[in-house]
C-alpha cells in the first residue's frame, strides 16, 4: 500500500524538532529541496520494499533496520513498492557513491549507479525518519519521512576510521557494533590496527605462536585475544555488506615486540623480550639483516593478503625509534615489493616515504603541523595521502583536562576542533586533487569496551564523516552543531553512550 500523504497542517509525531529532518542531515547532502508545500511520506503496517536487481542486499539491509522498531513485516520485492531502491537511471556526476531521493506522498525513491550509492541514500533515509525508527523494540510511531528531494555525492573516495585492537582486544560482536555505527554516517574504511607491542591479533597460521603467546595480553596486563582466521573473514564479509572495506595494519620495523616476544629467531640477539603491557612506544624493532625477518613477513603478508579482499595492506611505519634510518630504508626496500607482489597497494604512515615507496603507495598523514615535506615531495611525485593529523582527528585525544578516558600529548579535542579544519587544504604543498580522502583514527591505550569507544568517537565522528563526505561548501559550525543536537535521540536509541559536550545545545 502507498503511503498517505501527511499534510503540512498536521500535529508533529514526537521526534520533530523545529526544522525539518529533511535539513539535519549528517553528512550535509550536496543538495536538498524540502516540498514547498510541506506534506510527508507514511510508512504504514502493509509497506514493502522494492529493489532492483543488484540492489537486493541493500534492501534487505534497509529492512533489518526497520522492522524491529516498526513491527512491519516490510517483505524485499522485485515488484512495486512503497521504498523504491533503483540502480542505473541517475547522471555520472553523482559517481559510485553518490545517489537521489525523493521523498512524497506516494513513496520514497531512492536511485544510484551503485549498490553504495543506494546504501549511502538509505542511511540517509534512515536520519530522515523519526529517531525511534532505531530501536530494537516495537514503537508507536507515526513512521513519517519529510517530502522533497535530495541529491548527494561524497567530496573524497577515502572516508575512514580506525579501531586499535592491539593495544587493548576488542571482540568480533565489539567490532562489529562499530562497524554498524560509523556506516551511519557513510564512513567506507574501517582500518584495523592488528599488531603492536602490546598484543597481535590476528592468527597467521604459518606462525601461530604470534596471536596464541603475542596475543595472549593487552595494556594493563588484561588477556587479550585475538581473531582467528574465519572470525576476521566474517568481519570482513558484515563489513562489505555495509559497503565498508576492511584495510588490515601490521606495523613494521617498530611496534612489534608481540612478534619479537613470540618467536626468538626474529631478534637479533635470538633472545625473546618479555611480553609488555605499558604504552610507552619506540623500543622494538625487528631485525634488519636477518634473513627470517622477511620470510617472517613474506608469511605474514601472504596469509594477510589472502584474507583480505580489499586493495590496501597497511604497513605502519611510524616511531621506529630503534631502527636506524639507513636501515628503515633498507627494510622497506626489501618488504614493499613483498606487499604489491601480492597484488595488493600498500598504505602506511607517513613516516614510510622516507623508503620513497610507489606512487600508488598512500602515505597516511599524522603528523600535527600544517607543513610536512616528506608528504609534499611525495605528493610532487603523484602519491595520493589520506589525512589524519594528530591534533585534529585522533579520536583518543581528551575532549579537554577533565575527559576520563584519552591521552593529551597532541592536545585537547572538543567538536569544533574536530570539525574546524579542511582535510583538502591543510598541509602545504598538498592541493585537494591529491588528498584520497580523512581518516579518523582511534587508539586505545585506555579504552576496554564498546562504552569507551562510544565516548571517544561521539560526537565527534560525524565531524569528520562529513568533512570526507559533503562539499565545503556546506561547512558551517553554527549549522552543523544543531544538526549534531538532533542526532542524540538516536544515539539513544541505539544505545551509544556518548559524550555531551557543552558546546552542542544538545535536547533536553
Amino acid at each position: 500500500m502507498l503511503g498517505a500523504a501527511v499534510p503540512s497542517s498536521a500535529a508533529p509525531d514526537r521526534n520533530d524538532v523545529k526544522e525539518s529532518r529533511m535539513t539535519q542531515v549528517i553528512p550535509a547532502p550536496v543538495s536538498v529541496e524540502p516540498d514547498r508545500h510541506g506534506g510527508a511520506f507514511r510508512l504504514e503496517s502493509d509497506a514493502a520494499i522494492h529493489a532492483d536487481h543488484g540492489a537486493r542486499g541493500v534492501g534487505e539491509y534497509l529492512a533489518h533496520v526497520l522492522r524491529p522498531s516498526t513491527g512491519y513485516r516490510l517483505p524485499v520485492t522485485d515488484r512495486k513498492g512503497d521504498i523504491s531502491l533503483e540502480l542505473g537511471k541517475v547522471g555520472s556526476r553523482l559517481g559510485d557513491e553518490g545517489y537521489e531521493l525523493m521523498a512524497s506522498g506516494r513513496g520514497v525513491e531512492i536511485k544510484a549507479r551503485t549498490a553504495r550509492g543506494l546504501f549511502a541514500g538509505v542511511q540517509t533515509l534512515r536520519q530522515l525518519l523519526p529517531a525511534q525508527v532505531e530501536s530494537r523494540s516495537v514503537q508507536r510511531g507515526p513512521w513519517t519521512v519529510p517530502a522533497g528531494k535530495i541529491v548527494d555525492y561524497p567530496r573524497f573516495a577515502h572516508r575512514g576510521a580506525m579501531l586499535d585492537v592491539a593495544r587493548h582486544f576488542f571482540s568480533p560482536d565489539e567490532v562489529k557494533r562499530y562497524i554498524d555505527q560509523i556506516a551511519l554516517y557513510k564512513i567506507n574504511t574501517l582500518h584495523l590496527h592488528l599488531a603492536d607491542d602490546q598484543g597481535w591479533r590476528i592468527e597467521i597460521k604459518s606462525w601461530p605462536r604470534l596471536a596464541t603467546y603475542g596475543g595472549s595480553t593487552e595494556v594493563g596486563g588484561g588477556p587479550g585475544g585475538y581473531y582467528t582466521q574465519d572470525q576476521y573473514r566474517d568481519i570482513v564479509r558484515y563489513a562489505a555488506e555495509r559497503q565498508i572495506t576492511i584495510i588490515p595494519e601490521i606495523d613494521m620495523p617498530g611496534h612489534t615486540n608481540a612478534a619479537l616476544a613470540s618467536y626468538a629467531e626474529l631478534n637479533c640477539d635470538g633472545v625473546a623480550p618479555p611480553l609488555y603491557t605499558g604504552i610507552e612506544v619506540g623500543f622494538s624493532s625487528l631485525c634488519i639483516d636477518k634473513e627470517i625477518t622477511y620470510r617472517f613477513l613474506g608469511d605474514v603478508l601472504r596469509e594477510l593478503a589472502a584474507l583480505t579482499p580489499g586493495e590496501y595492506l597497511h604497513l605502519g611505519g611510524d616511531e621506529a625509534h630503534a631502527t636506524t634510518e639507513p636501515d628503515y630504508v633498507k627494510f622497506f626496500q626489501r618488504v614493499l615489493p613483498m606487499a604489491e607482489a601480492l597484488g595488493k597497494k600498500v598504505s602506511g604512515w607517513h613516516d614510510l616515504l622516507k623508503a620513497t615507496p610507489s606512487v600508488s603507495a598512500v602515505p597516511q598523514y599524522w603528523g600535527t603541523t600544517p607543513q610536512n615535506d616528506l608528504v609534499a615531495e611525495a605528493v610532487a611525485r603523484g602519491n595520493k595521502v589520506v589525512m589524519s593529523p594528530a591534533n585534529k582527528a585522533y579520536m583518543d585525544m581528551k575532549y579537554d583536562e577533565n575527559t576520563p578516558l584519552g591521552l593529551s600529548w597532541a592536545g585537547f579535542i572538543e567538536v569544533d576542533v574536530a570539525y574546524g579544519w579542511d582535510p583538502g587544504n591543510y598541509l602545504q604543498g598538498v592541493p585537494e586533487s591529491a588528498v584520497l580522502g580523512v581518516q579518523a583514527p582511534l587508539w586505545s591505550e585506555t579504552l576496554e569496551n564498546s562504552d569507551h569507544i562510544e565516548f571517544m568517537a561521539f560526537p565527534r565522528l560525524p565531524a569528520y564523516a562529513e568533512l570526507g563526505w559533503s562539499p565545503w561548501s556546506t561547512h558551517d559550525w553554527e549549522s552543523f552543531r544543531t544538526r549534531l543536537a538532533a542526532q542524540a535521540p538516536r544515539w539513544t536509541e541505539l544505545g551509544i553512550d556518548f559524550y555531551r559536550s557543552p558546546q552542542i545545545p544538545w535536547p533536553e
